[in-house]
């Protein structure tokens, strides 16, 4: 049985984390990593963040989430425990994401909005994978992205 985790990298939308909570429980991702400024489901007083809920529709209370602030330290855990790191990223060491073969137990690293994944997470990454670009943008919306990736690396 395959393990899919996500780490969220200092997303800053709530709408965004939201609704890649809503798509990640759509795919059957085991367990979400917020790091750092990403928005988690639950306020500072514990309580339910109805903006979050507003997006993710209930997906906050059907997939695992944990608030971290030090990602190295779990992805040298992870790595022990036998999972690949795979970042979404555009890299000189990127590939296209539709060539990535998915391992059974499997970290996907999605970064903020402005900055992308940060450089200390991608040094760590064992695939640096890319969603290829054909318009003038350079880049997609963080839940866009998840949503392209997620179904087409896990075959749904």
């Amino acid at each position: 049985m395959s393990d899919i985790r996500l780490l969220l990298d200092n997303i800053r939308s709530v709408h965004n984390a939201g609704s890649i909570f809503r798509t990640a429980e759509t795919v059957g991702i085991s367990t979400i990593y917020c790091l750092g400024t990403t928005p988690v489901p639950q306020d500072r007083f514990n309580g339910k963040r109805k903006d979050f809920a507003k997006v993710s529709l209930g997906a906050e209370e059907m997939v695992k989430w944990e608030h971290i602030d030090k990602p190295i330290q779990l992805l040298k855990k992870l790595k022990k425990e036998g999972f690949e790191i795979m970042a979404i990223e555009q890299s000189e060491n990127s590939i296209d994401y539709k060539k990535v073969e998915i391992k059974d137990k499997t970290l996907i690293i999605l970064g903020n909005e402005v900055e992308g994944v940060s450089a200390e997470l991608l040094r760590i990454s064992d695939v640096i994978a890319e969603i290829p670009l054909k318009g003038k943008k350079e880049s997609l919306n963080v839940s866009v992205a998840a949503g392209i990736v997620l179904f087409r690396i896990l075959n749904i």
